[in-house]
């Protein structure tokens, strides 16, 4: 019966500990990225002032014009696009980058809108 009542201590500690984590986490603004993010990934950073991959940092990207960080070499076509990066667009370009903006040199979609609105909401919580 002792083991049982330290084993729920435990657990609850265990709980709390987590809660506090993700409270603390969450009031820092701080999102933990989907999974549907792991593509993007391959060719963005996401770290407050780290370097850009392949493709931009896309710490802030969410309300900033689009080809608008220093230091990227952007396509022609995407400097020409005057997007600037709001829920509606962030949709489109992560639908059919191609499409959106021809000529961008993002070769990569997410058709799936669920996984889309999922990026976003973590490409809005980088600050």
């Amino acid at each position: 019966m002792r083991r049982v009542a330290n084993l729920n201590l435990t657990l609850i500690a265990g709980i709390a500990t987590a809660i506090i984590i993700a409270a603390s986490t969450a009031q820092a603004g701080a999102q933990t990225p989907p999974p549907a993010f792991g593509a993007c990934r391959a060719c963005h950073n996401v770290q407050k002032d780290g370097k850009s991959g392949i493709g931009p940092n896309l710490n802030g990207v969410a309300g900033r014009p689009a080809a608008s960080l220093p230091g990227f070499t952007y396509s022609a076509a995407l400097k020409a696009s005057k997007l600037r990066w709001d829920d509606e667009s962030l949709d489109a370009f992560l639908a059919a980058p191609m499409k959106k903006v021809p000529g961008t040199r993002m070769p990569i979609g997410t058709a799936d809108p669920a996984k889309r609105a999922a990026i976003i909401t973590y490409l809005k919580s980088l600050k």
